[in-house]
């Protein structure tokens, strides 16, 4: 098994993951900050953008990776994929463009958090049933 779907989210969550490195980068040299956050509201949302990204998407790629090669179910795979996709993108941009809760956020969190579970669920039935 060579790993293409799990390839292909993870490529796409890297060119946003880089994305979001830029918004940092760039909201620091708009506000002179070297290290920290200044207390510097676009540049805090900018950090937690990045860092919830970074915080989540890995895990979320070893799952589907894993579901990926112990079992054969490409459609229910793609739909996690999409989900942690969509998720990861609207909590990042629901994060950068608004204070407090949006929509962007609270739906991003939701398809994130779905994936996760659904992804975490499938491997542990996967091993499960092939352990019985």
């Amino acid at each position: 098994m060579n790993l293409q779907i799990t390839g292909l989210y993870a490529g796409l969550l890297g060119l946003f993951f880089l994305f979001l490195s830029f918004q940092v980068v760039k909201a620091r040299r708009r506000n002179a900050i070297s290290l920290g956050d200044g207390n510097i509201d676009d540049l805090q949302k900018a950090i937690r953008a990045h860092a919830n990204f970074a915080e989540y998407a890995p895990l979320c790629l070893i799952l589907l990776a894993i579901g990926e090669l112990t079992s054969f179910a490409d459609v229910f795979l793609h739909i996690c994929g999409a989900l942690l996709l969509y998720g990861r993108i609207a909590h990042a941009f629901g994060l950068i463009t608004k204070s407090g809760p949006s929509w962007g956020r609270v739906s991003g969190m939701l398809a994130t958090f779905a994936s996760l579970l659904a992804l975490s669920v499938w491997n542990i039935s996967v091993v499960v049933s092939k352990t019985l």
